[in-house]
């Protein structure tokens, strides 16, 4: 690509020193022609390094070739496109004085020399025009990519928050549960440690177990405790399997038509139901933001030693208009699952639904 426009400046340069030279005879072609390629170098080498002192240097070079004229002028077309208005003016305004200056001694009373002047004027402007064009134009593509460097970072930073509020999200969850669990395991070795019958170590086994679980609780307390500041629902029961009708009745007496298939579940499975419970609460909020009116599918069902989950409902709204979102809450499901080992699932499915299925082990905590 910089190839093409290395000799289209070259191309251009040559053409416009030939406008010049078209009317003149100059006493030394070989010279003026060598020069004049010179120039059209120094014109390339200006694209990269050292425009301003090109630009400038070959002033002087049109008094000594006229086709030097074409490469002094599409200079400024460079000096224009890499550099500022001052600077281009002031370049711009050193190649008329010198050039109309030079016309003015040399063909004053020609009858031409109104329409030369003009040309050159034409020809500077126009070559200034066009660098002016080119800056902008790669200012404002530079403005884009800028912009699109700034949305993708603003994305990623809005990803890492969704993922870092799932986690704390799920270590408060963790808090309950295993507090209630440490809680019968210490009350289970107190009970064995006050047990007369049992023999002297196993009492003193027990004891040992006692405080140890004491002491988890308290250090399990105070890290826990860090991320319950400023949390007016850390203190909330965490919700089961049990609650899901519950929540789907809340969206039917919110307007939205839920259909709940709901098997019986063995004992195992109501270990993951929380986990379930969040699932159908985003899908459910998802429904309500993205497609206001739509009948919504609920589907639990025991699979492959876990609990599977899916949220089907027609794409767009039935009625109304859809809510914005920021997709952050499908973003922390996901962080959940990956840290449970169990999947996710979401997008939009051959029929025209919006699908979204989860699965979630028995044993997760």
């Amino acid at each position: 690509m910089r190839w093409r426009s290395d000799l289209g400046l070259a191309v251009l340069s040559v053409v416009v020193g030939l406008f010049f030279l078209a009317d003149e005879q100059p006493e030394r072609p070989v010279l003026d022609v060598l020069v004049g390629l010179l120039a059209v170098a120094a014109v390339l080498v200006a694209r990269r390094r050292w425009t301003v002192p090109i630009a400038v240097g070959l002033v002087p070079l049109m008094i000594v070739s006229t086709l030097s004229m074409g490469p002094a002028a599409v200079v400024l077309a460079v000096v224009a496109r890499h550099r500022r208005w001052p600077t281009t003016l002031a370049v711009v305004g050193l190649h008329l004085f010198l050039l109309i200056g030079a016309f003015t001694a040399v063909a004053s009373h020609d009858p031409e020399y109104p329409v030369a002047i003009v040309a050159v004027v034409a020809i500077d402007a126009a070559v200034v025009a066009s660098g002016k064009l080119v800056r902008s134009q790669q200012l404002l593509v530079e403005s884009w990519r800028v912009r699109a460097r700034e949305a993708e970072e603003g994305q990623r930073l809005r990803v890492e928050e969704a993922r870092h509020a799932e986690r704390e999200r799920i270590a408060r969850e963790m808090h309950d549960v295993l507090a209630h669990r440490i809680s019968l395991l210490a009350v289970h070795a107190g009970a064995l440690e006050v047990r007369r019958s049992a023999p002297a170590e196993e009492r003193r086994a027990a004891g040992v177990i006692r405080e140890s679980a004491y002491a988890a609780l308290e250090d399990l307390r105070e890290v826990i405790g860090l991320l319950r500041n400023d949390d007016t629902e850390a203190d909330r029961p965490q919700p089961t399997l049990a609650d899901v009708p519950s929540l789907v009745e809340q969206s039917r007496e919110a307007g939205t038509a839920v259909t709940l298939e709901r098997p019986e579940f063995t004992a195992a499975a109501e270990g993951a139901g929380r986990h379930v419970y969040r699932v159908v609460q985003e899908g459910l909020t998802n429904a309500r933001k993205h497609a206001p009116g739509a009948p919504v599918r609920v589907v639990l069902a025991e699979r492959n030693g876990g609990l599977a989950v899916e949220i089907t409902n027609p794409f767009g709204a039935a009625n109304g208009a859809p809510l914005p979102g920021a997709g952050s809450g499908l973003i922390g499901l996901g962080e959940r699952m990956e840290l449970l080992g169990g999947t996710l699932e979401h997008g939009r499915t051959s029929s025209g639904e919006f699908r979204l299925c989860a699965w979630v082990p028995e044993r997760a905590p």
